[in-house]
């Protein structure tokens, strides 16, 4: 098959998976807001590598690795303990924000994950034990149109496309963020953080459901 359509066809995959509203895409933004752009699209770039690295599993056979009884699973209980300590610490962090409001001279001390790097390494921990990504590469990566199989070089150009579009959409979303941060007010951090505590809690129970219907 021609490069260009592999590319492209990668190029959709990842726009698709990048762009739903989601626990990472939420962090983005609390994070854009409150850190600025480099945080904020290291977490993204961090998602996107794991979005690359399960494109390239799956591509190389890891599927059958995911579909034994239990692995799925244990990734998707990693997945809801992070989303709970996420959901804990943001509320924590709410609070904090509140208390420090009244005493304007205070600023936020900035958490450990909310350095470049553990933003990056965040968003590769949350990519890699989502069972919404795993089921989506096992679904559109796993199972070909047509039925003809595709070879290691052309599922890498898949996979690039992938990284790729995903890549843009957080560069998007952090560069809108920091465009709108300058008219933040320090409510922002008790807001964003707030609104972030309910929706990462949101998505552990969801994931929560998901694993116990087996979807």
């Amino acid at each position: 098959m021609p490069s260009l359509p592999l590319l492209l066809k990668g190029l959709l995959l990842g726009w698709s998976v990048a762009w739903p509203p989601g626990p990472i895409n939420a962090e983005m933004i609390r994070r854009g807001l409150e850190r600025g752009f480099l945080p904020a699209w290291a977490l993204g770039l961090g998602a996107c590598s794991g979005d690359f690295l399960w494109a390239v599993a799956v591509s190389l056979g890891a599927g059958a690795a995911v579909s034994v009884p239990g692995v799925r699973t244990a990734l998707g209980v990693v997945s809801v303990l992070l989303l709970l300590f996420l959901a804990w610490t943001f509320g924590r962090g709410a609070w904090q924000a509140w208390e420090r409001s009244r005493r304007p001279a205070e600023a936020a001390p900035p958490r450990r994950f909310d350095s470049t790097r553990g933003g990056f390494l965040l968003g590769l921990t949350l990519a890699l034990t989502s069972p919404w990504n795993i089921a989506f590469w096992l679904a559109v990566i796993g199972s070909q149109a047509g039925g003809s199989p595709l070879g290691a070089r052309d599922f890498l150009l898949v996979a690039t496309g992938v990284f790729l579009a995903a890549a843009g959409w957080t560069l998007f979303v952090a560069t809108a963020v920091q465009a709108g941060a300058r008219f933040a007010t320090p409510m922002w951090h008790v807001v964003t953080q707030a609104v972030t505590a309910v929706l990462m809690l949101y998505f552990a129970v969801t994931t929560v459901h998901k694993l116990a219907s087996g979807a």
